[in-house]
């Protein structure tokens, strides 16, 4: 373990002990997180109600430095620039399950994937294709492959559906890709589904593996959004819980700029129900109570 100026190194049980008493009063975690986030291009609004996650990573970090608390952290992140790069990973919220949004997964399924669907095999294309922007580990991107398979697909035989998820976070790649989960990340799907795409053949802690037949034409990438994108173009983009929220509005429009560009004529965008567009984007409602834009012709 790095030595840092000022403070004793920790190791094995002693470094367990230290982490277990720290305490971060929550009052200097959001000073720090207001000072920080910032000058990560993020927004303090958005991890209000979700700075727990934050305060975890954090208090671990800190026992692995063996820092006492947050005014040294700043000071140790001011001193090595390279442990910004740590802290912009801490900073990834990632809360998922499947069908998680009932209603906006309901228009998408009823309306916007068929209208999607129609467009393509208009347009002479063979292939309808998704991207789910922070796709964790793979519940959302997955949701819209059982859409697919289980209702939508029916109607379009002559069609494919290909989906790709990025994610910033290589542990949540690997679990995307393994595509096992608890129980509990099932609860809001229709009733019937998790029966049907589901065995229980994982571990404890993630019973729930998803069937092979819905795994098709499911890729997930290692990317962040800020910095690299799949080739497009897509004629559906989720990009929910992240870019609007977390993000300054100079971040939000270079990379709705980038999204942009990889979206066919007339695609469809996804930002979450609480998430905003800012003003100019090239965007009209198409279920606005569900926050589900149409890229303008």
């Amino acid at each position: 373990m790095r030595e840092v100026s000022g403070y004793a190194p920790t190791y094995g049980v002693n470094a367990r002990c230290w982490y277990q008493a720290m305490i971060i009063c929550d009052h200097d975690l959001v000073a720090f997180l207001q000072w920080a986030l910032p000058q990560l291009g993020r927004r303090w609004s958005g991890y209000r109600k979700v700075r727990g996650q934050v305060k975890g990573r954090i208090k671990a970090r800190l026992a692995e430095l063996g820092i006492d608390d947050l005014d040294a952290y700043r000071s140790h992140l001011e001193a090595h620039p390279e442990e910004w790069a740590v802290l912009d990973d801490f900073c990834r919220i990632t809360i998922s399950r499947f069908y998680r949004g009932r209603a906006t997964f309901d228009a998408l399924r009823e309306e916007v994937l068929p209208a999607l669907a129609r467009n393509a095999r208009k347009s002479g294309r063979s292939v309808v294709r998704a991207w789910c922007i922070g796709s964790a580990s793979g519940e959302e991107a997955y949701t819209l492959r059982l859409c697919w398979n289980l209702d939508v697909g029916n109607d379009f035989p002559d069609l494919e559906f290909a989906i790709v998820g990025t994610d910033a976070g290589a542990h949540m790649i690997e679990r995307a890709r393994r595509a096992c989960y608890p129980e509990g990340s099932l609860k809001e799907l229709p009733n019937g589904w998790s029966e049907r795409a589901f065995e229980k053949t994982g571990d404890d802690q993630d019973p729930f593996c998803l069937c092979d037949a819905f795994r098709r034409d499911v890729a997930f990438r290692l990317q962040d959004v800020r910095r690299e994108q799949p080739d497009g173009p897509f004629d559906l983009v989720l990009c929910r819980y992240i870019l609007f929220i977390y993000f300054h509005e100079d971040t939000q429009y270079e990379v709705l700029t980038d999204i942009v560009d990889r979206m066919e004529k007339g695609a469809a965008l996804v930002i979450g129900p609480k998430e905003v567009l800012y003003d100019g984007a090239p965007f009209e409602p198409w279920f606005e109570s569900h926050n589900i834009f149409r890229l303008q012709s």
